[in-house]
């Protein structure tokens, strides 16, 4: 099957991040088993997602190189689609549907690849790895990364097929998300005196946000990214009741895009200290059971090549390259090298396609995939 025949099927399958990917992940493994091609599933707990791991060449040679994309796309709620999404629609040069870019066109270029990768007498093995819930994030592909080495090879090597337009790319940021939950105590709004009003202090805590975000941008700049700096924001608030009662609760959630090298349990700690020392006193004269709950609710960890890394250099010379590029969108990279793998990004497609009502992917840029897949089929058999 070609690229396209293959993005097509995939496309099909609605593997928005709320449902399952099984039928994506059977067709995967039926495709993979014409060519004797065995496959490992990891399953979630409740059966309804699954990671792929399937190897090719010698494995008895350790190492070799993984193939690493997600399954999973985000949702077409609310956009305006000209065409139906889970269904490929080719027009002047580019291929349209839900996940074409995000990644399901690098996924495809894998699978057409796994041919001339049987044919080939490979030294070193090629292991593909498809993960689940990336977009939520980076959640499906922790478990797979904690069996490498285990129940499933570890490869030497990790591309990362994100849209990059092929080009190489050695780092990027990485999201932390936090909720906060700010604990009064209701009172009568004409006797504010005797509760903790939770959206005030709540406002606090954000004004000291608002003071991070301010020293991050002043104090790790890197102009290889865009915007040229960690970025921190608040993202979700709720908190009240009515208009005349002192409100006892604030919930909000921040966010912060940290460039590697950022510290970002001392983020957390900034923000506890400043409750401790300036929040909490003068709730607690009020009200005992007063409080303020800082949880970490995910972390993507922000990715940077190794210096002299092998998959920089490998992945630049499969694709033609001399440079570097550096990202603001995260990808499960940085994941993959914490658990020892050399590891690099490197796709098919451009991230300003991707989430968009109407995606799409150039059908040249399947082309250039194919051949840097085939590219280091050549080179794995050296």
């Amino acid at each position: 099957m070609t690229p396209l025949e293959i993005l097509d099927r995939l496309v099909a399958f609605d593997t928005t991040s709320h449902k399952s990917n099984v039928a994506l992940t059977q067709f995967v493994v039926d495709y993979l088993a014409r060519y004797a091609v065995k496959t490992q599933l990891l399953p979630d707990a409740a059966g309804e997602k699954i990671n792929l791991c399937a190897s090719i060449g010698p494995l008895e040679s350790g190492g070799g190189i993984g193939l690493s994309g997600h399954t999973d796309v985000v949702p077409v709620t609310g956009q305006d689609w000209a065409t139906d999404p889970f269904k490929l629609t080719r027009r002047d040069g580019r291929l349209y549907g839900r996940g074409a870019t995000d990644m399901k066109g690098y996924l495809a270029c894998v699978l057409a690849a796994v041919p001339d990768l049987v044919s080939r007498k490979l030294k070193r093995p090629v292991h593909i790895l498809f993960s689940y819930d990336e977009e939520i994030g980076c959640i499906g592909v922790r478990p797979m990364i904690d069996e490498l080495g285990k129940s499933m090879p570890k490869p030497q090597i990790i591309f990362v097929g994100e849209p990059t337009g092929m080009a190489v790319v050695d780092a990027h940021k990485g999201p932390a998300r936090w909720n906060v939950t700010v604990t009064g105590r209701a009172a009568h709004s004409s006797m504010s005196h005797l509760g903790v009003n939770a959206i005030q202090v709540a406002s606090e805590l954000i004004g000291e946000l608002q003071r991070i975000a301010e020293d991050l941008r002043l104090h790790h700049p890197d102009e290889r990214f865009e915007p040229p700096y960690p970025t921190l924001q608040v993202t979700t608030i709720e908190g009240g009741t009515a208009n005349n009662i002192v409100p006892v609760t604030c919930r909000f959630g921040f966010e912060v895009r940290a460039l590697p090298g950022v510290d970002v349990e001392s983020i957390e700690r900034r923000v506890a200290r400043f409750a401790a020392e300036n929040c909490l006193p003068a709730m607690n004269d009020v009200a005992e059971e007063a409080s303020v709950k800082i949880e970490l609710a995910n972390f993507v960890p922000p990715f940077g090549a190794r210096t002299g890394s092998e998959a920089v250099a490998l992945a630049l010379h499969l694709a033609g390259g001399n440079r570097t590029a550096a990202v603001s969108y995260a990808t499960e990279a940085g994941l993959f090298q914490s658990a020892g793998p050399d590891t690099v990004v490197c796709g098919p497609g451009h991230i300003a396609q991707a989430h968009t009502a109407n995606e799409w992917i150039a059908e040249s840029e399947l082309e250039k995939c194919m051949g840097f897949l085939g590219r280091l089929a050549g080179w794995l058999e050296k």
